[in-house]
């Protein structure tokens, strides 16, 4: 990772509401977090620290190629709707309903999807990903509004299915 990289993270990282964030990478580890200010401090800067690795290339472990990202569909807690499927954000990013402003949205409330129908758009550092349903079922919920920032696990879809 170069540095451009880190900064444009660091800068990702500031302007959500993340206030932890650890990557590893080819032997190094980068860990940035913001401490919760006071109520009349100032917001501290946030910390980065990197960690070299430590002995010689047989110490790291092999880079290992991550999965593509896909959204989970797991069954809603019992308090809620039963029967719904929560399709959840597998990265933290941004949330986009439509491929672009004038677009329309990929789906609506009421929608009836397949597996494979494209949800929506998770952008996450300048990375376009869409996020497909992994069922077929009716939308009965979507939870983030367009442009809003989404966390790791945050639900983004409820879904009937069929």
């Amino acid at each position: 990772m170069n540095f451009e990289e880190i900064k444009e993270l660091v800068e990702i990282i500031s302007s959500r509401n993340v206030n932890e964030f650890e990557l590893e990478r080819a032997g190094i580890k980068i860990r940035i977090s913001k401490n919760h200010p006071a109520a009349a401090a100032p917001a501290p800067a946030p910390v980065i620290s990197l960690t070299p690795p430590v002995g010689g290339a047989a110490a790291a472990p092999a880079p290992q190629a991550a999965p593509a990202p896909s959204a989970e569909a797991v069954p809603a807690p019992a308090a809620e709707d039963e029967g719904l499927l929560q399709v959840k954000s597998p990265m933290v990013g941004t949330f986009y309903a439509a491929s672009s402003p004038e677009s329309p949205a990929y789906v609506k409330e009421g929608d009836e999807v397949k597996p494979g129908s494209v949800l929506c758009i998770v952008e996450a550092m300048k990375l376009m990903n869409e996020i497909e349903s992994e069922v077929s079922g009716t939308i009965v919920k979507i939870h983030p509004e367009n442009g809003q920032p989404v966390e790791f696990g945050e639900v983004l879809f409820s879904i009937r299915p069929r």
